[in-house]
């Protein structure tokens, strides 16, 4: 299929729009993500994300080369995975050891809206009733997803005593949640 008829199809809004991409244009750049992020997983994933992006974007500005268009999203969509990958890394996964450290003491993400804002209010007031100490001690944490080591240099306090403050305000919180009749 010519490029030119599977514009066409991208401005009418035909799904099989994106199945012409697919079988021309899927192998490369299949390819071109495998090289960048050496995860076949991943690679599939931007692909994937080529073709969403193709299909939002394609009918309000036509390429005029579609191969070197689509070869190009997925390239920067393969760099954009691989810069959070590798940020993730010099990070160190901090956000998500924050919030493996609350998975069990908040409710799951299934709670509709309305039990969203009142957990968002409890917890407001329940870092507003920590001693001060406390509070920035649980706000680097969890608010600015400090590391324990890091937390310990801007307050002064050795590690050990940033980790033993940390599991204290966990148990005040589960503590305070159960007592406002969040189930945790």
């Amino acid at each position: 299929m010519k490029d030119s008829d599977i514009l066409a199809l991208f401005l009418a809004r035909d799904e099989e729009a994106i199945a012409a991409c697919e079988r021309k244009y899927g192998a490369a750049c299949h390819r071109i993500a495998l090289n960048i992020l050496s995860s076949p997983e991943d690679a599939e994933e931007c692909v994937s994300d080529t073709w969403l992006r193709a299909w939002q974007s394609v009918p309000a500005d036509p390429p005029k080369k579609l191969g070197a268009y689509l070869t190009a999203v997925t390239r920067n969509i393969a760099l954009d995975r691989l810069r959070m990958r590798e940020a993730d890394k010099r990070g160190g996964g901090e956000a998500d050891r924050c919030l493996d450290e609350l998975a069990d003491i908040l409710p799951s993400g299934d709670a509709p809206p309305d039990a969203e804002v009142l957990l968002r209010d409890l917890m407001t007031r329940f870092v507003l009733s920590l001693k001060p100490e406390e509070r920035e001690i649980f706000l680097f944490r969890y608010r600015n997803v400090e590391t324990v080591s890091e937390i310990a240099r801007i307050t002064g306090k050795s590690p050990e005593a940033v980790k033993i403050a940390l599991y204290r305000c966990r148990n005040k919180l589960r503590d305070y949640l159960k007592k406002e009749g969040i189930d945790v």
